[in-house]
């Protein structure tokens, strides 16, 4: 096909990173906004040159113009949503967590598998241009041996929405909302995960919202975890929702035996060194529109121009370290490090 008609289901806030990295790929045809507020819709369709919204998903995913989907709704809704659109035929891009436990993603991937339709879950940070030179990086053996690792995911919390805290719309809090992030990059630097030590705390019962209300917090806002992987690597991996400045989406330091690189650091998006070299590098990236690799790289799969990729697959791995995190965390004493399964 010369363009891949598509339809975004949402209206939240990360809108605006998918729709504006759409728009920088030439292929990607956003036809319609579809939201449960019409005004919202509309408001984000005009946002973003989109000249249609609605509020009638049915109908949406009727239409033959319509060829994929990306859903952006809150997570207790991606389980009926992707399963509806593969049912429709629709190529799937799925914000993450891709669902809220192991057995609803399965359940995804099956609908996908019977329908015969390419499914992905959106992993935004995996597509920085400083993730990709750290893996050049790496490749060429300018660190050597990848041995342990520290990732941070930190932010204040959203402050948006109420749904966010709710225990049975979002069961992990921090783990599922942004510690899926850092373990989608873990991941992809050292490959599976196999075991989990972790404590997880709400440490802010209470949190007032911009429209003030105020609301109970009812799933972890502040998470640690320590990973052991395949390769015999170590990382540790520190969640939270509650840092008034956090960390710029993420940091992540990698060590290896002749060398160390950081990423989003007080050095900068990339830099690095090694045993007896000159200092630390920090070699210049390119800079193409926030979101066009991400999203060039979901239409490249949808029309053959590369082969899919495994997100999706990668989202119920995910997801199963962040199960384990839950049994690791209410477990205790030699029972405390667990297998990831």
């Amino acid at each position: 096909m010369d363009r891949v008609g598509i339809a975004f289901l949402g209206t939240g806030s990360i809108a605006d990173y998918h729709l504006a990295g759409l728009n920088a790929v030439p292929r990607a045809d956003v036809a319609v906004v579809v939201g449960r507020d019409p005004a919202k819709a509309a408001a984000v369709a005009r946002r973003h040159g989109v000249r249609a919204s609605s509020i009638d998903l049915a109908a949406t995913l009727a239409r033959a113009d319509i060829h994929a989907v990306v859903v952006a709704t809150p997570d207790d809704t991606h389980e009926e949503i992707a399963v509806a659109a593969a049912a429709a035929g629709k190529a799937i891009l799925l914000q993450k967590p891709m669902a809220g436990d192991s057995a609803a993603c399965r359940r995804i991937l099956a609908a996908a598998r019977v329908a015969r339709v390419d499914l992905q879950v959106s992993f935004m940070h995996r597509h920085f241009e400083e993730v990709f030179a750290a893996q050049a990086l790496i490749a060429a053996g300018a660190i050597g041996e990848v041995t342990s690792l520290r990732m941070r995911n930190a932010t204040p919390g959203p402050d948006w929405a109420d749904w966010f805290f709710d225990r049975a719309r979002v069961s992990g809090g921090v783990v599922h909302q942004l510690g899926v992030h850092g373990i989608d990059l873990l991941r992809v630097f050292c490959g599976p995960i196999d075991s989990v030590a972790a404590t997880t705390a709400i440490l802010r019962p209470a949190r007032v919202l911009a429209d003030g209300r105020r609301v109970r917090v009812e799933n972890p806002d502040s998470a640690w975890a320590t990973y052991g992987f395949s390769s015999g690597a170590i990382a540790s991996h520190e969640m939270s929702m509650i840092e008034a400045a956090g960390c710029d989406r993420f940091r992540l330091e990698i060590y290896g035996s002749t060398g160390t690189i950081w990423l989003r650091s007080e050095r900068g998006p990339l830099a690095w060194t090694r045993s007896g070299g000159a200092g630390w590098q920090s070699p210049p990236l390119p800079a193409p529109p926030f979101g066009q690799r991400h999203h060039q790289r979901w239409i490249d799969g949808i029309t053959g121009v590369e082969p899919p990729e495994d997100t999706a697959e990668d989202a119920l791995a995910g997801i199963l370290v962040a199960e384990a995190i839950a049994r690791s965390a209410a477990a205790a004493g030699a029972r405390k490090t667990v297998e990831v399964s």
